[in-house]
């Protein structure tokens, strides 16, 4: 089977992803991350925040959390893409939830080598549909560099290997079930997560002392998203096939089935995805 979708790192992707991203965050997370940031000494007025955003994008994280949390930020957005830090830097927004100044650094490089050295300083990690492709000793060093600089993170919209099609089609398990595979797919020196990330990274920031709070944030594609939940069907369609070769056959009908049930708007899809934040337990003697 041909995969025809759109590369999924590519900015339109990104673009197309963003406002089902937004409405699927966990919000009911700021709650304790503000809590806890509002008891940093660098939350004193003027001081501002640094947050890093890893694996920025086009910066949607920065364009939805910066307006949610109050005070001063200085956001520093990693990325490998140069064009996509350009893209980023140009669009996030100038002020946070109380009117303070937002200002933005970039930082181009491999985000498996940052350390707790590189995060000194830092108020808060955050990124969004980054760790489920990361490794098992990705995600440990990246949990490792956030306890040991006491940061706390908040990582969004890893995918849990749970979609749901309404109406039901006889080959949605089986396709489902060869993406799963095919996120946690290997090769000579790196093997993906995917749907294992969360518990993953879990487990690993219990293990460092660190508080771990997990909600649901799901993708809700009716025939409002038609577009988006398109070539999302093309790309888990085609990323099954990949996996099993063997599927192309019948992959080829289910996807025109699938395909013009979306753009007639009698499709529904929840792609289920879990958001995660870390917190630093505080001593007793901190303030709370």
């Amino acid at each position: 089977m041909t995969r025809t979708e759109v590369p999924p790192y590519a900015p339109e992707w990104l673009e197309l992803r963003e406002s089902a991203d937004a409405a699927a965050r966990a919000s009911g997370l700021l709650v304790p991350l503000r809590r806890h940031l509002s008891g940093l000494p660098r939350w004193e007025p003027g001081a501002g925040l640094v947050i890093r955003d890893l694996g920025c994008g086009t910066g949607s994280m920065g364009r939805w959390l910066a307006p949610r949390l109050p005070g001063p930020q200085r956001w520093v957005l990693h990325d490998r893409d140069p064009g996509l830090l350009e893209h980023a830097v140009a669009r996030m927004p100038g002020a946070s939830a109380d009117g303070s100044r937002v200002t933005v650094t970039t930082r181009q490089g491999d985000l498996a080598r940052l350390s707790a050295d590189d995060l000194s300083g830092t108020a808060l990690v955050t990124a969004s549909a980054l760790l489920d492709v990361l490794t098992t000793d990705e995600v440990d060093g990246l949990v490792a560099a956030c306890a040991g600089a006491g940061c706390p993170a908040l990582l969004a919209l890893s995918v849990v290997g749970r979609v749901e099609l309404t109406p039901a089609d006889p080959l949605d398990a089986e396709i489902g079930e060869a993406f799963n595979a095919h996120q946690r797919r290997s090769d000579d020196t790196r093997r993906l997560l995917g749907p294992d990330a969360v518990a993953t990274a879990s487990e690993a920031f219990t293990r460092h002392g660190m508080d771990v709070r997990v909600h649901s944030s799901p993708w809700h594609l009716g025939a409002d998203q038609s577009a988006l939940a398109a070539e999302w069907l093309r790309g888990w369609v085609g990323a099954a096939c990949e996996e099993r070769p063997d599927l192309d056959a019948s992959a080829v009908a289910y996807l025109q089935r699938r395909l013009a049930a979306c753009e007639a708007g009698g499709l529904r899809v929840v792609v289920h995805h879990s958001d995660l934040l870390a917190l630093p337990r505080r001593t007793s003697g901190e303030a709370r």
